[in-house]
């Protein structure tokens, strides 16, 4: 990898690719539900906080251990001490759990992108529409495989004239679209009362325990969110130019994934708000929420069908993106450990990618009475992945950052060029103290509160 090491060719293509990885199912679907479900602003107030504390000092510290060590995140925390060079296949491992899974709900929304561009909206308004889709194997597989073939090609053009390019394109799409929506979306009536419900924060009820829980599910929404602690960011800080600004770069990135989030807060809230006459019970459908409810209340706007189709075309923009940047952290790992070339390694993930996505997709219809520790093969992965391995890589990577190479290692890329680094107090306590101790919270919470 470090032979004709693979680069960003701009600052602005670095940015809208690291952001378009941010922004991906995440920010559209599962943030909306999440603030609804966890008190509206304070959710939102919660996961700012987070953001600018937590989450940039954790993009901060990964992105700079790429750009220092210049390798993927197999090599990249070796490079930095050789006692955790452990920590980099652990890292390295939760792509190759999430991809195959993210992409076959990648798939998912490629199906209802076709439902509604086709003009079939109708049919997935009905409550089996959904259920039934994904019980039988055969379309399910056909969706799962055009997705997963559109990502890999975007990774087989490599980092600037693939990734880069495509985010140059897809991104601005992506945000037109979303602002668009969301101003449509205000000025239907009955609007007002879900975008209330949306910002405002409720403190009827809201106990330590409430308190405690809305922290885990914030924090949790901020790994999947913003790319942390699954190798990419990491992957993409090996690809960044060394002129270019770590601590306003990262800035930049964080501003732009949580916008989206909340643009698409703006979207769906008050749409199922006003759809349900303001039952808020509504909202907390989960992944149905995205697949069965939203077609319900698209199907009873005017110009609905329009707005829906509209809304999926952004759900599979986002979406791609981000399994773009989760395929390419693999190729990068892949291309790294064996020494193969791009087509190569491509290939490899490819078929891996199938494999283990096939699993994903049976777990719902063939293999539907199949149960890991009373979980659905999906809902698995999607567990061990993002309720441990993240929360465990996260806390190893501010140990080794903040008691072993300590944080100037990190403050010496940041200043690489002669930058202040301008919230050095700010990282050295998050990276020292609390970021350790948030990731224990998350660890033990599920064992004594029921989230």
């Amino acid at each position: 990898m470090e032979e004709n090491k693979e680069g960003f060719g701009s600052k602005i293509g670095f940015i809208l690719a690291a952001a378009g990885s941010a922004v991906g199912l995440g920010n559209i679907w599962r943030f909306p539900y999440l603030a609804a479900k966890y008190g509206g602003g304070i959710f939102l107030l919660t996961y700012i906080i987070l953001v600018v504390t937590f989450g940039f000092s954790l993009m901060v510290t990964e992105i700079s251990l790429g750009r220092k060590t210049g390798k993927s995140v197999i090599g990249a925390y070796k490079d930095a001490d050789k006692r955790f060079g452990f920590l980099g296949p652990v890292a390295a491992l939760v792509p190759f759990i999430i991809t195959p899974y993210y992409c076959v709900i990648g798939g998912w929304v490629v199906k209802y992108l076709v439902v509604f561009i086709s003009g079939q909206a109708v049919a997935a308004t009905n409550d089996d529409f959904f259920g039934g889709f994904i019980s039988q194997a055969g379309q399910p597989t056909v969706f799962f495989l055009i997705y997963a073939l559109l990502t890999a090609v975007v990774v087989i053009f490599g980092v600037e004239k693939g990734i880069e390019n495509v985010s140059k394109i897809l991104m601005p799409i992506l945000v037109v679209l979303s602002v668009g929506i969301a101003i449509y979306t205000m000025t239907l009536p009955g609007a007002g009362a879900g975008l209330k419900y949306y910002i405002l924060p409720n403190f009827e009820g809201f106990t330590g325990a409430k308190f405690l829980k809305t922290i885990v599910a914030a924090m949790g929404q901020l790994f999947y969110s913003m790319s942390l602690a699954m190798g990419i960011m990491v992957t993409y800080g090996s690809y960044m130019r060394k002129q270019d600004s770590v601590e306003g770069s990262t800035r930049q990135i964080s501003f732009f994934d949580t916008l989206i989030a909340i643009i698409a807060g703006l979207i769906i809230v008050p749409s199922v708000f006003i759809f349900s006459g303001g039952d808020a019970a509504a909202l907390n459908a989960g992944p149905g929420l995205m697949f069965v409810t939203l077609p319900k209340v698209f199907d009873s706007m005017k110009g609905g069908h329009i707005v829906g189709a509209a809304f999926f075309v952004l759900v599979t923009f986002a979406a791609l993106t981000s399994s773009v940047s989760l395929l390419e952290t693999m190729v990068s790992i892949v291309s790294e450990k064996f020494k193969l070339k791009r087509v190569a390694s491509t290939a490899v993930c490819f078929v891996f990618l199938i494999v283990m996505g096939l699993f994903s997709v049976l777990g719902y219809s063939s293999w539907s009475e199949v149960t890991i520790f009373g979980y659905q093969i999906l809902d698995f992965f999607d567990f061990i992945s993002n309720n441990i391995m993240m929360p465990i890589v996260a806390l190893l990577t501010c140990i080794l950052i903040g008691y072993v190479v300590r944080p100037g290692y990190v403050e010496e890329e940041t200043t690489h060029n002669g930058e202040v680094f301008k919230s050095k107090g700010l990282y050295e306590v998050m990276t020292k103290y609390v970021c350790p101790a948030f990731m224990i919270i998350i660890l033990l919470t599920p064992f004594f509160v029921q989230l």
